[in-house]
């Protein structure tokens, strides 16, 4: 089969083994699969996932240095069940699934494993335990932003927020929009929001942030004060580049929270000072719990959250290089989804 492989941090697209399944397993056709800012800085800094499953303890069966394939933001098609397999979906179920594929005791991050390729593929393995159901209804490519609205859902809930708390997001990509999504949801106002891009500016309105702001032009801590002011504050960082957490401990609030969801690969610093005088508290949050997973399918599928603008753009395996570098100029798109047969070269979708 065709998929998209990572190779000496370059994407090329080539013939790779045809997958299939083992016990428990379902082979699958993708139907569409985001490209996260995940994606792109670990093309890049791909070592530093090596660090980290050293560090917990994790055999992730990940060796950059080897071929791997990216991607696991996935709704798929059912195509044929392995053995022990077919109780939970069968054939020409659109499903979507957690990231991992169960092997015995071990948990392969699909995306982030040469065990078994990722969603940038014309077909790959899922866990057939992990796999959900899509709604009838529910389109393919508004499915596939499960994960990533999965992961807003998740941030939010670890800000434990009070009534009457208020919000600032700095970086208004796909999670920061996420993130908006869902404090909207739970009726959080003031909500301020930052970032570079007009167009992520513009997305992150139509969201529902009441004040969005250029942050070159205005600190998004200072429009809260303009707005506000008063309020207990919760700062939600979702860029991930080195300088965003002492950015974010000097602007803060004193006894504010910091929501760390950005996810920074390389080294950072920031002054330990200014966050001990301000008594300001830190939350790292990562990924969702499989129930937060089932409940933002739910919720997109009921239309509780509208993830449609989210989604700017299309591709076949052939463009996904060229999708790459466009995402890494921010200007572009938000998220672009890999639909395995679709167009060499991106083309825009707007809701």
């Amino acid at each position: 089969m065709r998929a998209v492989v990572a190779r000496d941090r370059r994407l090329v697209v080539d013939d790779v083994a045809d997958p299939i399944p083992g016990e428990g397993e379902v082979l699958v056709a993708v139907r569409a699969c985001g490209i996260c800012g995940s994606d792109l800085h670990t093309l890049e800094h791909s070592e530093h996932l090596v660090e980290v499953g050293a560090a917990l303890g994790m055999e992730t069966g990940f060796d950059p240095g080897h071929d791997y394939v990216l991607g696991h933001e996935w709704s798929a098609e059912v195509l044929e069940a392995g053995p022990g397999a077919g109780d939970l979906v069968g054939a020409g179920d659109l499903v979507v699934s957690v990231p991992y594929l169960l092997r015995g005791d071990t948990m392969l991050p699909l995306g982030f494993t040469n065990g078994a390729p990722g969603g940038f593929a014309e077909r790959m393995l899922l866990t057939e335990a992990l796999c959900v159901p899509v709604p009838n209804g529910l389109d393919h490519r508004r499915a596939a932003l499960t994960e990533p609205m999965a992961v807003g859902f998740h941030t939010v809930e670890r800000a434990a927020l009070s009534v009457g708390d208020a919000a600032v997001v700095i970086g208004c990509g796909p999670i920061g929009l996420a993130i908006i999504a869902w404090l909207v949801a739970r009726g959080v106002e003031p909500i301020v929001a930052a970032d570079l891009s007009p167009v992520r500016r513009a997305l992150a309105t139509q969201m529902g942030a009441h004040e969005v702001v250029d942050p070159r032009e205005e600190p998004a801590v200072d429009a809260w004060r303009r707005l506000d002011g008063l309020r207990p504050l919760a700062l939600f960082e979702a860029v991930g580049v080195p300088g965003m957490l002492d950015q974010a401990v000097f602007d803060a609030p004193t006894r504010s929270r910091i929501v760390v969801a950005g996810v920074c690969m390389q080294p950072d610093t920031f002054r330990p000072l200014l966050a001990v005088v301000k008594e300001l508290d830190f939350h790292f949050v990562y990924a969702y719990g499989p129930d937060e997973f089932t409940a933002t399918l739910r919720a997109i599928a009921e239309g509780e959250v509208d993830v449609s603008p989210l989604i700017t753009g299309r591709v076949g395996l052939d463009g996904v290089a060229d999708a790459f570098a466009q995402l890494r100029r921010v200007e572009d798109h938000v998220k672009i989804l890999v639909e395995p047969d679709g167009p060499t070269r991106t083309t825009e979708i707007r809701a």
